[in-house]
């Protein structure tokens, strides 16, 4: 890329230290979910547009989008986490103690996210009494991810982190009718999260530096590669929510509404999981500045996903 760094690991370092919390701290038995409320905003939910249900019945089906939501984050750390730690280790001998020290911050931030989701879903199930089946497992997601090229894997983490920023300010932030204990949780993650987004565009940029035109071709072929993949995942975690909320709820969908039902959340999970992170206006500097070619190729998929 060959640009001056917008970022560097010591101030990113600074900042995440700056920003400390607890799993322990920010759920657990003393801090409950309010099923009574939504927990995901509408402009990702989409489930105001399922007319056919009733009032009630969207707000189940919005809770279960949020725990879907915090479940897919849980599941796409899990091949960030081992991705850092791999690039950690050829920097161990490096000069630049911020950067190791960045990273490995980088590293138990995440390891501390799945922690995090693991306890959300473990306390959304007991109190929602309904279980929720899930795409996976997640080590079989991660192994084929990370068996794409490095900065495909790289470029697939920016689009992450840009999102959930983007989400939770956007969308979150503001939303005063969402339950406030699930807010909370979308609050920490971000607080850190920001800070991951800084280091992941060093680590693109860092990667197309070592990379020449062919490779770098080859890895923005094989970062829509891992997109189609997670789409695949996303069309098939609608169909287990449609039974969760059947489960949950004891409706019998009539006609088409099942069909209608899924359509609709997939379309809206695309849109959170792909679009939203394709569009995100740093995500999309970043590509620019690997190239014409790859921000056109970009902008032409995004728009399969709004």
């Amino acid at each position: 890329m060959n640009t001056q760094p917008e970022y560097t690991y010591r101030d990113v370092l600074a900042a995440s230290e700056r920003v400390h919390w607890r799993v322990e701290d920010i759920i657990g038995e003393d801090k409950p979910l309010d099923f009574d409320r939504p927990f995901m905003p509408e402009t990702l939910a989409r489930t105001d547009a399922m007319t056919f249900l009733e009032p009630e019945e969207r707000t189940v089906a919005n809770q279960i989008r949020g725990h879907n939501y915090l479940y897919m984050f849980g599941l796409v750390e899990e091949f960030i986490l081992p991705f850092v730690l791999d690039h950690t280790r050829p920097q161990l001998k490096d000069a630049d103690d911020y950067r190791v020290r960045a990273l490995l911050q980088f590293a138990a931030e995440e390891a501390k996210h799945i922690h995090l989701f693991k306890t959300f879903r473990k306390a959304f199930i007991a109190d929602f009494g309904t279980p929720c089946e899930v795409i996976g497992p997640p080590s079989e997601i991660a192994r084929a991810v990370l068996s794409h090229h490095p900065l495909a894997v790289a470029l697939t983490i920016l689009h992450i982190e840009w999102m959930s920023q983007g989400h939770y300010v956007d969308s979150i932030k503001c939303d005063a009718a969402l339950d406030p204990q699930f807010k909370s949780l979308l609050r920490h993650h971000w607080m850190e999260e920001a800070q991951h987004a800084k280091i992941d565009t060093l680590m693109v940029e860092s990667l197309v530096d070592a990379s020449d035109p062919a490779e770098i071709d080859m890895a923005i072929q094989e970062y829509f590669q891992i997109g189609s993949m997670l789409d695949d995942g996303l069309r098939q975690q609608t169909e287990f929510d449609a039974d969760a909320f059947v489960a949950a709820t004891g409706r019998s969908f009539k006609t088409d509404e099942r069909q209608r039902y899924v359509e609709t959340q997939h379309q809206a999970m695309r849109w959170t999981f792909l679009g939203s992170g394709m569009t995100h206006p740093r995500f999309v500097e970043s590509v620019k500045r690997i190239g014409p070619k790859a921000h056109a190729m970009v902008q032409v998929a995004a728009e399969m996903f709004s």
